[in-house]
């Protein structure tokens, strides 16, 4: 049986200079093996959300943290907290891996170099974890084209390292891994935001301090980290 390898991609940061909103730009990507099956995984999670109240959608840590978006109108935190409790713990126990490439924004002096330096990092993360990628015999990359920067960037850096690669646009309401990469974005940003010691009110009200979050949610994620 071919070896197939799923790579599902989103980011945290933009293209913009340097803000102390928008200090990093982060590119979450989840590896999953697509010989092992998680549709139970997935049916389970969706019927829990169901079962809490929230419609279908696609997951967003952010909004979902900040109550914005489609959580505006969840004005109970308990409600908002089950549901990123359910997306933790689907992600903890699937059989996934992942890396997360971050830039550093207030290292580039302007767009050309954060593009540059984001195409270098995702490259040498890439690198570093070449024999484990090339075990495969066809990478499917999913991404939902959300920045036309990076598609760029994925898309050169991916065809230049390999020659098995596929690139697909999704929705992604339509796949849960892809929000399992939201959620990887969100927990190494927040992460990085705990080594600092800075967390907004809202995040307190989620994770309470920053060493709680590196101890209690970070560590079981990071386990997955290649």
């Amino acid at each position: 049986m071919e070896k197939v390898l799923s790579i599902f991609i989103d980011e945290s940061g933009d293209f913009g200079g340097y803000s102390k909103e928008s200090p990093f730009y982060m590119v979450g990507m989840v590896f999953h093996d697509q010989s092992v099956d998680i549709t139970e995984d997935i049916a389970i999670l969706n019927r829990h959300i169901a079962e809490m109240g929230f419609p279908p959608h696609a997951v967003h840590m952010g909004p979902l943290i900040r109550r914005e978006s489609i959580y505006l109108r969840y004005d109970d935190e308990s409600a908002r907290l089950k549901l990123l409790n359910t997306m933790y713990h689907f992600t903890r126990k699937l059989d996934i891996h992942y890396i997360c490439p971050c830039v550093d924004k207030s290292r580039c002096a302007d767009f050309f170099a954060l593009y540059s330096a984001l195409s270098r990092t995702i490259s040498d993360e890439l690198n570093k974890n070449m024999d484990y990628l090339s075990r495969y015999e066809r990478i499917i990359i999913y991404y939902d084209n959300g920045q036309h920067e990076l598609n760029k960037i994925i898309t050169s850096v991916f065809s230049i390292l390999f020659t098995n690669v596929e690139f697909r646009k999704v929705q992604p309401s339509d796949y849960k891994l892809f929000q399992v990469a939201d959620l990887i974005c969100t927990w190494e940003l927040l992460a990085l935001k705990a080594e600092r010691g800075v967390f907004t009110e809202s995040e307190k009200v989620f994770f309470d301090t920053p060493s709680k979050f590196l101890k209690n949610r970070y560590k079981l994620i990071a386990k997955k980290k290649l």
